[in-house]
């Protein structure tokens, strides 16, 4: 409400609100207001001094109005400070200031513990006040503005990557590749990729994750505008940019990780690691689904420069609301930083990896037995399936390519569906050991047993409802030990999760090509086997040696 409507010029301490009052020590009601958070609250204590004049009163106002931000209303708690400027004394003060006039007997019964209580609820109210002037987006908080930062980086990280597995069907043929050819090619971004996953945890865990993976997004999206310009000019500078753009993603990963290791909360790690991994789920899904319609209508290369432009868009986006950790974020509020840190002073970027401790510790190997564990079957599931489909399923290959995009969409689902259940737990009061060891159980039993399904059932309807619900329960690992890394050593989160990841990418490479071994003497019944080996041996191993404790500090 405008002040200029509710001050007289005769009787400006008359301005009240309306509503419940504040007792003072005599019993009488001196302080009214039912929406203090919209309205400046002026006791009747505090009136006009002697002969005053209108051209004063009127200057008050507007200087009010100045010291609390407000040029037409006051939508703010008044502070004391600003009213002892114009001459208006409160209890303790020290300015040599004269007592104000007290317009009747009624106002003068009201004391100046009145103005203390003013004074003690002025923090609340002014935050409450800011809450209800600020629009939606600036309430929205901050650890999450950086979480859906993450999230996007992974789409594109996905993106990014799947888009050849579609393109190299043209580009093979205007070239005249050979299927080794095309292995080779498909395989030269892991050279990259296994070479910065130690080494984007060690950068991100001393220089802050937001120089690390803006970084990484700025590499790789350069190295995705370049394939096509590789391309032509030959099949070498085709495998560096390939693996240069590996290197770009390879440090991705830990540099969230270690992000997140310092925004998040306990309460919300789960969800938040879901939501930023189901990011390269949905990835795959929208680099499957859009890089055919690309290429039908304005060639391959549209594919690499299209998404490869993406990244400028997020790195603008980073760089204004990105900070390594909340103590370097300006416009963090005392409340939400007192959410994220706990209590708890936030730590010294590291300066030194004790490699000794990290890898003396059993919870740090149950990570990455399990990590290659799981990754084995997630791997080989995810590069084969298209080959399974085609020669036990008897789909075509655009059958194939669109069925190949359900378990993704599976497991991006899930994956949050499993943050939100963890996270529950913990609020609950299950120890965080305990919640990781369900959803990890989960994330490995699930796929086992769906993968001894396959053998059994009848129709190709059912064998894509048993690979989509083996990747589906895998979803829950997420909230299992891909979460652990952060519990375990939140300030060492991006190398323990580079470590863990160079098991699992290895995982991948050995697994892909252990099957093509393993389906030239036996069955797709002995590749499921293998996995279901490693999923039970995962299983046992996590159980026995993972906690959610903190062992390195």
């Amino acid at each position: 409400m405008a002040i200029g409507g509710l001050i007289s010029n005769r009787n400006f301490g008359s301005f009240v609100g309306s509503g419940n009052g504040v007792q003072n020590e005599r019993g009488r009601l001196g302080l009214y207001g039912a929406d203090i958070s919209n309205r400046v609250i002026i006791p009747r204590a505090i009136a006009l001094c002697r002969n005053h004049q209108p051209r004063k009163i009127l200057s008050l106002q507007a200087s009010l109005q100045h010291d609390t931000g407000h040029m037409t209303s006051f939508g703010c708690f008044l502070q004391p400070g600003n009213l002892e400027h114009h001459g208006i004394r409160f209890k303790n003060s020290n300015k040599n200031t004269s007592r104000p006039y007290y317009k009747s007997s009624e106002e003068s019964d009201i004391t100046e513990e009145v103005v203390d209580s003013l004074s003690s609820a002025e923090a609340l109210l002014v935050q409450g006040n800011r809450n209800k002037a600020s629009p939606w987006w600036q309430q929205f908080p901050r650890r999450w503005v950086i979480v859906l930062l993450c999230f996007a980086s992974f789409l594109l990280c996905n993106m990014d990557r799947v888009n050849m597995s579609i393109a190299i069907l043209p580009m093979s043929q205007q070239y005249n590749w050979n299927s080794a050819t095309v292995g080779l090619i498909q395989s030269s971004f892991f050279w990259g990729y296994l070479l910065t996953q130690i080494l984007g945890g060690i950068w991100a865990d001393k220089y802050g994750g937001k120089l690390v993976l803006g970084f990484g997004v700025v590499w790789w999206s350069i190295a995705t505008v370049m394939t096509p310009i590789a391309a032509k000019l030959g099949l070498p500078f085709l495998l560096v940019v390939r693996a240069f753009m590996g290197i770009g993603e390879g440090v991705a990963m830990p540099a969230m990780n270690n992000m997140l290791s310092k925004w998040i909360p306990v309460s919300e790690r789960s969800r938040s690691l879901a939501l930023v991994y189901s990011g390269m789920y949905l990835g795959s899904v929208t680099g499957l689904g859009f890089s055919p319609m690309l290429i039908q209508k304005f060639g391959w290369p549209s594919v690499f420069y299209s998404f490869g432009s993406l990244g400028s868009i997020w790195f603008l986006l980073w760089l204004k609301y990105a900070y390594s950790s909340p103590k370097d974020d300006p416009e963090l509020s005392e409340e939400e930083k007192k959410i994220i840190l706990g209590g708890s002073k936030p730590r010294e970027p590291v300066t030194v990896i004790p490699w000794k401790l990290i890898l003396s510790k059993p919870p740090v190997w149950a990570l990455i037995i399990s990590h290659f564990c799981h990754n084995w079957g997630t791997f080989i599931l995810l590069t084969w399936m298209p080959t399974y489909y085609n020669q036990v399923l008897k789909f075509n290959l655009t059958e194939s390519g669109l069925l190949c995009v359900l378990p993704w969409f599976t497991m991006a689902v899930l994956a949050n569906v499993g943050g939100w259940i963890a996270d529950t737990l913990v609020s609950r009061g299950l120890s965080i050991t305990s919640v990781r060891k369900i959803m990890q159980s989960i994330g490995f039993l699930g796929p086992a047993f769906f993968l001894t399904q396959l053998s059994r059932v009848k129709t190709p309807a059912m064998a894509v409802l048993c690979m989509a619900c083996s990747q589906g329960a895998d979803a829950f690992s997420q909230s299992g030990l891909y979460s652990n890394h952060q519990d375990i050593g939140p300030r060492y989160a991006g190398v323990l999760l580079g470590l863990s990841n160079t098991a699992g990418v290895l995982a991948g490479v050995f697994g892909t090509a252990a099957t093509g071994y393993i389906l030239q003497r036996g069955s797709w019944d002995d590749v499921f086997k293998v996995a279901v080996g490693l999923y039970l041996i995962g299983t046992l191993v996590w159980n026995l040696f993972a906690t959610g404790e903190k062992v390195l500090d």
